[in-house]
Parts: structure tokens; C-alpha cells; sequence
């Protein structure tokens, strides 16, 4: 069962939220918060898989939060929620481990399986704003192609595969087929890159090979 808690100060949403998540059978939401503090406290007292967190709040903004979440032992996966689709709060949280976000009007269906991805590893963007927030965030802090090169320069052959396919957003079972090696072989490539690099999560990964391209 994935457990998730929903962030955001307006009630309305977040009942809205909950029941599209119940909805499914294997989501359970375990916790709500109006606020970016009461986030914080939510995790650490309800420990929760996911955390779908509105990047606007009182007392905390989201952003805020993630990075106080972040820094809690074996920190849930978090995703962002926006109504505004060029956001600045959108490439801060991406900058501080955001697994992604998505705009509040997303389908029932995509936001199911957007936290089943997450809850997976995978990260999620919204399809209709992934190239704008993507080029945003390429142009603010990976300018320089040659840096980029030269940063993936430290990864072996086949980590350097990982990380295209990384790029190309595979999921490790996918890849683990693309290349003929198992799916934990994977996983052990694809977190050994981004210790190396110094990244946190898949988004940043395929960030950083966008700009060395």
C-alpha cells in the first residue's frame, strides 16, 4: 500500500485530492496538512511513501518544506502541485529534490499513476509544462554544455548508458531490458551515477544530460 500525504491549504482540494487517491486500491491517504510546518510534522509523524505538496502555503511554503522534509532519515518521495504552470516556486523545488510536479487540474487517472511512479523511483512531470520548466531550469544552472561534459565524464561506460536512458525517462525494468543486464544491476548503476554527480533524484539526471548535449 502507498502511503500518501496531501499538503495544501485549501480544504477543498484537499478532499478532492484524497478521494480521487482512495479511490484506488493500492493509495491510501494517511495524513493531511493545511500548512508547509504542518507537512513537516505530518512526515515525521505518519511517515508516508509520497507527499503531494502545494508549493504555496501559509506559515511554510512548499519548497521550504521539502527541504526540511528532505533532511529527515529516508525522506518520502516528494512531488509538487501548482496551479501555475510557470511557476518560479516550480524550478526551486526541483533544485532542492523534488521528484517533480503536477498541476492541480491533472486527470484522476495521470495523478494515480503519477504517485505510483514516484512511489517506484520514477519521477513525474506534467506533460503540458515538462519542456517549458526543463528549459527554464537548463538555463538557470547548467549553462555551460562543456561543464555538463565534463561532470559526466567521471561515470564508467555503462553508467554513462544509464544515464541516457535515465534521460530518455526508462524505467529501470526498461532499461534492464534495453541493455541486457538485470534490474537490480540497474538500480545499482543509477545510484552510484547520481552519487557521483552529486544529483538527487531522475529529474535532475536528465537535466544535466539535456544541457551536455
Amino acid at each position: 500500500m502507498i502511503r500518501v500525504l496531501v499538503a495544501d491549504d485549501e480544504e477543498l482540494v484537499r478532499a478532492g485530492l484524497r478521494m480521487i487517491l482512495q479511490a484506488a486500491d493500492d493509495v491510501e491517504v494517511v495524513a493531511e496538512a493545511e500548512t508547509g510546518a504542518e507537512a513537516v510534522d505530518a512526515v515525521a509523524r505518519h511517515w508516508p511513501h509520497v507527499v503531494l505538496m502545494d508549493v504555496r502555503m501559509p506559515r511554510m511554503d512548499g519548497v521550504t518544506a521539502l527541504r526540511e522534509i528532505n533532511r529527515s532519515p529516508n525522506p518520502p518521495k516528494v512531488v509538487m502541485l501548482t496551479t501555475f504552470d510557470r511557476d518560479e516556486y516550480v524550478y526551486g523545488a526541483l533544485r532542492a529534490g523534488a521528484m517533480g510536479f503536477l498541476l492541480k487540474d491533472t486527470a484522476p487517472r495521470d495523478l494515480i499513476g503519477a504517485v505510483r511512479a514516484v512511489a517506484e523511483g520514477s519521477a513525474t512531470l506534467s506533460p503540458t509544462v515538462t519542456k517549458r520548466v526543463i528549459d527554464a531550469f537548463t538555463g538557470r544552472h547548467f549553462r555551460d554544455a562543456h561543464d555538463a561534459r565534463q561532470r559526466l565524464a567521471v561515470l564508467t561506460g555503462r553508467e554513462q548508458q544509464v544515464v541516457q536512458a535515465v534521460a530518455r525517462g526508462l524505467s529501470n525494468a526498461e532499461i534492464a531490458r534495453e541493455l541486457g543486464v538485470s534490474e537490480p544491476t540497474v538500480k545499482v548503476h543509477v545510484s552510484r551515477s547520481m552519487a557521483k554527480l552529486g544529483l538527487a533524484n531522475r529529474v535532475q539526471v536528465a537535466l544535466l544530460v539535456r544541457d551536455a548535449d
